[in-house]
């Protein structure tokens, strides 16, 4: 698990204030908690490139102007602009050491399966896992290896497990597959 450091101020509610927030070139923003008021919040552009545009599953360590101490969070949601694609608003949700979260992790495919060597086509079908654990045991991505996979072979969500971590996905489901390429399927449907 990484740490992600976000510096942000404080900002008035209201549509107005947030109109204004957005003409001064920031990004409005609210933290939450379980039981605490929200926190109407603004950060500069730049840096929400980091929490936003990464692979790895992080945690938000955000330093409010003024605030005694920083808080620990993740991003919650996420919305941008549907012409120009830039980031108008966010979520934040705070989070402790001591409770259990559910968070989106992504899946690193590790090694060179057999399967492939032969010559088949890797099918990697599920990019993220939806997880419950404690923020310390979150890892910033869930490595599958797929070494033994041969042509025709899957990997499913049964298939692997990782300590401190509950998997919210079924079993069932497909996250890697390594399937015959098309030649050779023709081949076999000529005999």
């Amino acid at each position: 698990m990484s740490e992600i450091a976000l510096k942000a101020q404080k900002r008035g509610t209201g549509k107005k204030a947030a109109k204004a927030v957005r003409n001064s070139g920031l990004v409005t923003g609210v933290y939450y908690r379980n039981g605490y008021e929200p926190i109407p919040i603004a950060v500069h552009p730049l840096s929400m490139r980091p929490i936003v545009y990464t692979s790895a599953a992080n945690i938000i360590s955000l330093e409010i102007e003024g605030a005694d101490a920083p808080l620990s969070c993740m991003l919650k949601d996420i919305t941008f602009d549907p012409v120009t694609d830039v980031i108008v608003h966010f979520d934040l949700f705070g989070i402790s050491n001591d409770n259990v979260v559910d968070f989106k992790v992504p899946v690193k495919i590790i090694g060179q399966s057999a399967g492939i060597r032969e010559g088949g086509i890797l099918e990697h079908i599920l990019h993220k896992l939806s997880v419950t654990c404690l923020p310390k045991d979150l890892p910033q991505h869930l490595d599958v290896d797929i070494t033994e996979l041969k042509i025709g072979q899957s990997l499913h969500v049964r298939d692997i497990s990782y300590p401190g971590i509950k998997i919210n996905v079924i079993g069932d489901a497909t996250i890697v597959a390594i399937s015959a390429p098309r030649r050779k399927v023709a081949e076999d449907e000529k005999k």
